[in-house]
């Protein structure tokens, strides 16, 4: 990346005499006001929905019964009935790590591996 360099502000050079004589050198130092900044490039912005979209929606074996019963109760009560399955599966999760002993992160792991396999099978459509 070439740097951009404006000379408007460039005095000239002192004389071989004028340096000698030691009458006041440093009004002509040179100065040289570089503009060269560099620019981060920003990442595209992107939609709500494409960053939290389902790559998997419509696809998966529960898709088109979701997709009907989304169409039937109406898109808010959906939500909020999916919200609280959702919550109930992930608290089911929790009491099995309880009982089998597993930590914090194997539990988050698990709550992941569920989302997922919940988008490949159409719930989450």
């Amino acid at each position: 990346m070439a740097a951009a360099v404006s000379f408007s502000h460039v005095r000239p050079l002192p004389t071989w005499s004028s340096s000698v004589s030691g009458s006041g050198d440093d009004q002509y130092l040179p100065v040289v006001v570089a503009a060269s900044r560099r620019r981060r490039r920003q990442p595209p912005l992107r939609s709500p929905a494409q960053m939290m979209g389902n790559v998997n929606a419509g696809k998966g074996l529960f898709a088109p019964l979701v997709v009907v019963a989304r169409n039937i109760i109406g898109r808010k009560r959906f939500n909020q009935l999916r919200g609280k399955a959702i919550a109930l599966h992930s608290q089911v999760i929790t009491e099995f790590c309880k009982t089998i002993g597993a930590d914090s992160k194997q539990r988050q792991g698990l709550i992941r591996l569920a989302k997922k396999n919940g988008e490949k099978l159409g719930f989450l459509a």
